[in-house]
């Protein structure tokens, strides 16, 4: 081995430290990049080419250092459990933000909510029946009655309203899933081709990775890798992204509430749903939140019930106060018997317009027909409703009361699922992040070691001076 392999060996310590530096200073520019994985430039020493022979001054020294690769501190597991998490908890965190947007809608307990309508309604009636011969006690309730088809009127519209910007959300949220996968299929192209030239695609892996979870908490994705570096992106077990190809998906389905639910009938319903492209074939996600908003959206989703409770609510109340007064006399002349106090459609009286039927109070049925027009028990029985056993206040305060149960435990399972997601996240992080402290002392080394082998370089220079200039002088 002659001096001047020496000045090889030294020169490829000094690239190999420089390009070590360069990684380092890479990882603390990204230090606080979202989705950086932190890089560590892997080096191996370069072995002895030196064939022994009989002419051979001793046993030779290698020929120095080179980098091999730059490797991503990434882990494939953690990242997959990260996914996961992020699938079921947007999943369940979707889901527990419409039930709380419909428990919203409701107003309880205030004087604006349906029950106190209500208890005002009955009220009204217990009234007339205290004084049948008040005209303004009449007219009270007929106000009354009108206040509480109004607020029936309302809350079916709030559900009307919610569902449709719920439907407009999840189309924003297809197209995104769409968008994502095709920029997922691209940066896959741009992977693939430095990896076969020989180059580092890292920072594209990163920004792949970030789309990758981000598609997850859309749709539930999986992944599997491919050789050539690029990776095929999966939902509901079929393929979304293979390579550089991207699949897209289309929303169907009715744009109206009515239409999408199907009030009633509910096999007449046109729901939403998501369909292949390419096969025209349906596509029901197993997680995500554009999976939960589908299934919000559906006949046996919240809004569904919601709506079905509006209109249940209200066919109770108009039938059974109708079956009564009709029963009833009022005071006018001739007295007025065989009236509906309410009008409504059949099937969809919340949607439709439920309303009071008569606009005269003296045709407010209170009185019994065999007590005479003056007579207020007709009245009190109308009242006694309030407290019948599947009755409208009844069907309203037990989905009232499920609601909020099936609000709290959902919203329960999302903090859950959101710490989960949080402790898988914390934890890729903790492998993957850039750590300064860390960084500053690889500086460190790398920096020692460039000034040794900076220094193995001036000896060897001045060896070979001393053998070239001054030997016989």
């Amino acid at each position: 081995m002659s001096t001047f392999s020496g000045i090889s060996t030294a020169l490829s310590s000094l690239i190999a430290q420089r390009q070590a530096l360069d990684v380092a200073g890479q990882n603390i520019a990204n230090s606080n990049t979202v989705g950086y994985t932190r890089q560590r430039a892997e080096t191996t020493s370069v072995p002895s080419t030196t064939v022994p022979s009989m002419f051979s001054t001793g046993t030779a020294a290698g020929n120095g250092t080179r980098v091999t690769g730059i490797t991503r501190m990434g882990d494939v597991f953690l990242d997959a459990r990260v996914r996961t998490a992020t699938s079921s908890a947007s999943y369940q965190t979707s889901r527990a933000n419409t039930l709380a947007q419909v428990e919203t809608s409701f107003t309880e307990p205030t004087d604006l909510g349906m029950a106190s309508s209500l208890q005002q309604f009955w009220s009204g009636w217990q009234d007339v029946g205290n004084a049948p011969d008040s005209a303004s006690a009449r007219a009270v309730l007929l106000g009354q009655a009108a206040a509480l088809t109004t607020t029936i009127g309302d809350g079916y519209r709030a559900v009307e309203t919610q569902w449709s910007q719920l439907r407009a959300t999840t189309a924003t949220a297809v197209t995104q899933l769409n968008t994502t996968a095709a920029s997922i299929a691209d940066l896959n192209g741009q992977i693939r081709a430095i990896s076969v030239s020989g180059g580092n695609a890292n920072e594209l892996i990163d920004q792949r990775d970030v789309l990758i979870t981000s598609l997850s908490g859309l749709a539930g994705a999986t992944t599997q890798a491919r050789e050539d570096g690029t990776v095929d992106v999966l939902v509901a077990g079929n393929p979304l992204v293979t390579g550089s190809r991207a699949e897209t998906v289309s929303i169907l389905g009715a744009t109206t509430m009515a239409g999408g639910i199907g009030q009633p009938p509910a096999g007449a319903a046109d729901p939403v749903r998501l369909q292949w492209d390419r096969s025209g074939t349906p596509l029901v996600l197993e997680g995500g939140s554009v999976a939960a908003q589908v299934t919000d959206l559906g006949t046996s989703g919240p809004l569904a019930s919601t709506a079905t409770m509006w209109n249940d609510v209200a066919t109770s109340l108009a039938t059974a106060v109708n079956t009564l007064h009709q029963g009833g006399q009022g005071t006018g002349t001739p007295a007025s018997t065989g009236l509906d106090f309410f009008s409504f459609a059949s099937g969809l009286p919340a949607a439709t317009g439920l309303s009071v039927a008569i606009t005269n109070p003296s045709d407010v049925a209170a009185a019994d027909p065999v007590k005479g027009a003056l007579d207020g028990s007709w009245a009190d029985r109308i009242a006694q409703l309030a407290t019948a056993t599947g009755g409208p206040d009844s069907l309203y305060r037990a989905f009232v009361v499920d609601l909020g149960v099936r609000t709290d435990t959902a919203s329960q399972r999302a903090t859950v699922l959101e710490s989960t997601r949080s402790t898988a996240e914390n934890l890729q992080l903790s492998g993957a992040s850039v750590d300064l402290d860390e960084e500053a002392t690889n500086m460190l080394a790398y920096q020692r070691a460039y000034e040794g082998a900076a220094r193995v370089l001036t000896v060897m220079d001045e060896m070979l001076d001393t053998l070239i200039n001054r030997m016989a002088v």
